[in-house]
């Protein structure tokens, strides 16, 4: 269905002003050669394309935007037209600093300790003979510290999708997302953090050192993703809106085709203390894209983490270590302790690199693996999904061919 650049009100602080022209055909050659043609021929001024999604950025002019409409009605293409909107870092910073001495094990059910973090335990990172080694992982975030010394002999290959702004993580953020999906999980001059620590690092720049982006910038990361074969895309960033964003369902659904997994926070929004349990925002909340809650070390709901919305698409699928996570981090700091559906979400990650490297697994089968082998929880599926992400012994899964766990509809919701 075609939706029309219908005139908005004023421009929220979550949108840009710009547009959004999404084709979402399984046709390579509609994707590659004739939506850019059809752009060229409305005279559409394009800040961005991205072929392997089939989705543009374009200037605002609803009269080219209207002649783009019937341009696709009358050769049958599907289009969707939508603001394009704002998206920040989805972490909950906490206590500035963190202390390298280890926490005291005793109490809580997981702990940090002198060797690991309580959130490697929680996974089973710890028991793992796989370390990620020929799977790349790409983390779209705020950059990352390049010459951190935790990542000296490691291969990273580092890409700035910001405007004036090169590929070095000016916030942290990046740098703790990556730390925790493919950091050193030995213990060095600190305890051991990453959960792939063999992985090959792809670092995306899609928000900048103020923490914030837009769709250009994250869509133009996932081409980018895309195009360099990662197995597994990780994005800990969102937009606290309910609607299911069509730009991520057109570009969870081509990764899958292509062998590639998107992990994506569920959303901070919710004070469960409060009675607020929140809902899964935006790009998470597309159906073919693997929503992350946040868990505690009593493996309990965080009070931040989102809840599944009543809709398709709007579901937690698994849930992962997201309180007190300690990491790398940009700078002199180095380390540091935050939490969010943010740190949640590298701990998937880190997981999808285990598993891909010791069974083969992609795309849909690997999000099979992963929402399968988790440990089911004494919590609502609402909150947590299937449960704790772990990694499953290679055998446990050899016994059990994974099942498709995208719903059998790949039309996805109604544009």
């Amino acid at each position: 269905m075609d939706a029309a650049p219908t005139t908005p009100g004023p421009t929220s602080t979550a949108e840009t002003g710009r547009w959004l022209v999404v084709v979402d055909t399984d046709d390579v050659d509609v994707r590659h050669r004739e939506v850019p043609e059809m752009l060229a021929a409305e005279g559409l001024s394009v800040v961005g394309y991205y072929p392997r999604l089939g989705v543009a950025v374009v200037e605002r002019d609803d009269d080219r935007l209207e002649g783009l409409r019937l341009r696709c009605r009358q050769r049958r293409r599907p289009l969707t037209l939508l603001p394009e909107r704002t998206y920040q870092a989805l972490d909950r910073p906490g206590d500035a600093a963190d202390s390298t001495a280890p926490a005291d094990p005793a109490g809580p059910p997981f702990a940090d300790t002198a060797e690991h973090t309580w959130g490697l335990q929680a996974v089973r990172a710890v028991a793992s003979a796989a370390t990620g080694a020929g799977v790349s992982v790409a983390v779209l975030d705020t950059g990352f510290a390049v010459d951190h010394p935790d990542f000296r002999d490691r291969r990273v290959t580092a890409e700035s999708f910001i405007d004036g702004e090169g590929p070095e993580d000016g916030h942290g953020h990046g740098t703790h997302c990556i730390g925790t999906a493919c950091g050193p999980r030995t213990a060095g001059t600190v305890r051991g953090y990453g959960v792939a620590p063999a992985a090959e690092i792809f670092a995306g720049k899609v928000l900048g050192a103020d923490g914030g982006g837009s769709d250009a910038s994250i869509l133009a990361g996932l081409d980018w993703a895309l195009q360099q074969e990662c197995a597994v895309i990780s994005m800990s960033l969102g937009s606290d809106v309910r609607e299911v964003h069509p730009p991520y369902v057109a570009a969870g659904r081509r990764a899958l085709e292509q062998g590639s997994l998107i992990v994506a926070a569920a959303g901070n929004n919710a004070s469960r203390s409060a009675g607020d349990p929140g809902f899964v925002g935006a790009p998470a909340n597309s159906p073919f894209v693997l929503a992350v809650g946040a868990l505690d070390a009593e493996l309990g709901i965080a009070d931040f983490s989102a809840r599944t919305l009543p809709r398709r698409g709007g579901q937690v699928d698994v849930a992962a270590p997201g309180v007190e996570i300690f990491s790398s981090w940009a700078g002199e700091q180095q380390h540091r302790t935050i939490g969010g559906t943010s740190m949640a979400t590298p701990h998937v990650a880190g997981v999808a690199a285990l598993l891909a490297e010791s069974t083969g697994l992609r795309g849909r089968a690997l999000w099979a693996a992963i929402v399968q082998e988790a440990v089911r929880l004494d919590l609502p599926s609402l909150d947590v999904g299937s449960g704790l992400t772990v990694v499953p012994p290679v055998e446990q899964l050899a016994e059990a061919p994974a099942e498709d766990p995208v719903e059998d509809s790949t039309e996805g919701p109604a544009t």
